[in-house]
């Protein structure tokens, strides 16, 4: 392989590895926030349990978050140089305001939520998570605001002098539509992977416990395990909603902008009205969309998704051979290394991943509606099969949003930095010119070797604290260590709560 498809790989590899945290630490952090703000207000000692076991699986999965994020700047550096060399001016700007804004409140909040237990006031070890939680938020609409500009490069000018793209303006890049759509629909993404993952784990001791019959067992299953199955499997339903509804917006944002993405996920070949969405389609997409047999479809869903229109005139969609004559006309015939680039993205990563970012996060929706209805009317579930669903739905909208950031990055393709159609039209890079041209194809190799090692190992790690420490469950019994609850004992050894 040559330096750009390892270049590729190992960024391939890498973010969609760490994107594997950042939805659960970004949704789960104002979960463990509501319930330590439940426990304080209410004062029962069962949002209290909940707030420490889903805060100590909220700390790990933080912690390797951090870990596997910290490359990530590394490779624009060393593999894709020439990218950091045209955008660094704009691109830079966002990163650095996550880093001094964003997660430095995210560290020094947290590490107060962690040893403060026995330190500070109630109100101001609560303020603590309230902040960290804010903070992770904030992180995200930064790092968003990075990939936005890459989608849609707006506040910018081309400097044909210095061959760079330029900022102008830090309050476009910030307020770019692209943003204001994408941000949402991430967050309320990892609202609805925080909720599943708490109704799952909820759900399974739940029913384990109850399926017990010991009174003490089902005591804990009916006031611990069963409000937090019912917190998780709302959040689940506010942020499904959330996702359908920002998703919508994001889809007929992504026609105007980037009209390719839109026609690949279909495998559009040619302009139509009315176009079908197919939920199944057969044939070789790798080699074009001709022989693609759509066998099961909805009629007129695709150009709703795009145009906001089921049929008629307002609901013409171009095909991907449309795409390629315009750009083509516009952009012209580029070749790189003798080879001619294609204007279209990879119509079979484009096309699955769109299917199964929607499949994968169906499992949620079936896990809100069996735990709803379990649980109705103050039940304390043992149906097994619940149990079982919540386990297998845990994983489920990980791989949804996983699935999402492919076909956002994929569906770019092949430009790194896409053309804004409306404005900087200068403002533009194929992905083919923004790898590094003097880091030799052997060192990207063995670094990707050695990064894709490390994170294994990682997930090893990962999975092994997760599993434990989930399978130990709620502490059976907590004590409130704030100094207003302390006795006046003072040989009394400090406390940690992690």
């Amino acid at each position: 392989m040559d330096a750009l498809a390892l270049a590729r790989w190992q960024f391939a590899i890498t973010t969609v590895y760490h994107f594997i945290f950042v939805p659960l630490t970004i949704g789960l952090a104002p979960i463990v926030a509501g319930m330590q703000t439940a426990w304080v207000v209410t004062k029962k000692e069962r949002w209290l349990r909940l707030t420490k076991f889903f805060g100590k699986l909220l700390l790990i999965n933080f912690a390797l978050g951090v870990v596997t994020g910290i490359w990530q700047e590394f490779q624009f550096g060393m593999a894709w140089s020439e990218y950091s060399r045209f955008v660094g001016d704009v691109f830079g700007a966002p990163l650095a305001m996550e880093a001094l804004a964003a997660f430095f409140v995210e560290s020094v909040f947290l590490g107060v939520w962690i040893f403060g237990w026995d330190r500070v006031s109630k109100k101001i070890h609560l303020a603590s998570i309230w902040l960290f939680a804010l903070a992770t938020n904030l992180s995200a609409f930064f790092i968003l605001a990075a990939n936005s500009w890459m989608q849609h490069p707006v506040g910018a000018v081309y400097n044909p002098e210095t061959g760079r793209a330029e900022m102008e303006s830090i309050w476009a890049v910030l307020t770019n539509n692209t943003l204001l759509a994408a941000f949402p629909h991430t967050i309320t993404a990892a609202f609805l992977t925080a909720g599943t993952f708490v109704a799952g784990i909820a759900a399974w001791w739940m029913v384990r416990l109850a399926r017990s019959r010991k009174p003490e067992h089902l005591e804990t299953a009916r006031t611990v395990y069963r409000p937090a199955v019912l917190v998780g499997v709302w959040v689940m339903i506010v942020a499904g909603l959330g996702v359908a509804f920002t998703g919508d917006v994001q889809g007929k944002l992504m026609y105007e902008q980037q009209p390719g993405k839109m026609s690949s996920a279909e495998a559009l070949c040619e302009g139509t009205e009315s176009a079908e969405f197919s939920i199944l389609a057969i044939g070789p997409l790798q080699a074009g969309c001709e022989d693609v047999n759509h066998v099961l479809s909805v009629p007129g869903l695709t150009s709703y998704l795009g145009t906001g229109h089921f049929s008629g005139e307002e609901s013409y969609l171009p095909g991907v051979y449309d795409v390629q004559e315009a750009y083509s006309e516009r952009y012209g015939d580029v070749t790189v290394d003798g080879e001619p680039v294609t204007y279209t993205p990879p119509l079979a990563i484009t096309y699955w991943s769109f299917r199964l970012m929607i499949g994968f996060a169906a499992f949620s929706v079936a896990l809100a509606l069996a735990a709803l209805w379990l649980t109705r009317r103050g039940r304390v579930s043992d149906n097994v099969w619940l149990g079982r669903l919540g386990i297998l739905a845990i994983p489920m909208p990980f791989l949804a949003c996983s699935f999402g950031w492919i076909f956002t990055e994929v569906g770019r393709q092949p430009w790194v930095v896409a053309p804004n159609p409306t404005g900087i039209d200068a403002v533009r890079l194929l992905t083919d010119r923004g790898v590094s041209t003097a880091v030799p194809p052997g060192m990207i190799l063995t670094s990707m070797i050695v990064l894709t090692v490390i994170y294994a190992a990682l997930a090893v790690v990962w999975y092994r604290l997760m599993h434990r420490y989930t399978i130990e469950g709620v502490p059976d019994a907590v004590r409130d260590e704030s100094p207003e609850a302390r006795d006046d004992d003072t040989d009394r050894p400090l406390s940690f709560a992690y």
